[in-house]
């Protein structure tokens, strides 16, 4: 067997702190551009799925920090649906014929980020599926991220 040493990764592995993505982006509204968040109030935040399922794809996410929706305050869960509802016409907007709306609860769910719950708005467009994800573990994202960012956010601001 060989033996490859990194040491220049010795801080990765010495890092006992465990933080969670969403609180990081929930906590620092300056970064809301580079981040790609659109919309936040005192409850939730709103922000482009890094890695999406199709154009469009966003996320509404609760500031409180829990994996399952029996533990969040109704108020919170209520302001999660109500801004759903909206996010419906900002994509109607955008252009989607189709939308997916769908939390993924806990790891066995599909959940990519178990720790932290947050519902999914996925814009569907005709023939926008094809057998690339399946024959090349990869995603044809045929428009570019930052204008569909730009986008969403111009239109939200409508509904918002």
């Amino acid at each position: 067997m060989e033996y490859v040493y990194a040491p220049w990764r010795s801080d990765y592995f010495s890092k006992k702190e465990c933080s969670c993505v969403f609180c990081n982006i929930s906590k620092d509204s300056e970064q809301d551009d580079k981040n790609h968040v659109f919309f936040r109030n005192k409850q939730i935040f709103c922000v482009m799925n890094k890695y999406p399922y199709s154009p469009g794809h966003f996320l509404i996410i609760p500031h409180a920090h829990t994996n399952s929706p029996e533990t969040i305050d109704e108020d919170i869960w209520i302001a999660m649906n109500l801004f759903a509802k909206k996010g419906i016409s900002v994509l109607k907007e955008f252009g989607a014929s189709g939308i997916n709306i769908g939390m993924n609860l806990n790891k066995e769910g599909g959940a990519g980020i178990p720790e932290h719950i947050h519902l999914h708005l996925v814009p569907r467009f005709g023939s926008d599926t094809n057998f690339f994800t399946t024959i090349a573990d990869s995603r044809a994202y045929g428009v570019d991220f930052e204008e569909v960012f730009l986008k969403i956010k111009n239109i939200s601001k409508k509904y918002f």
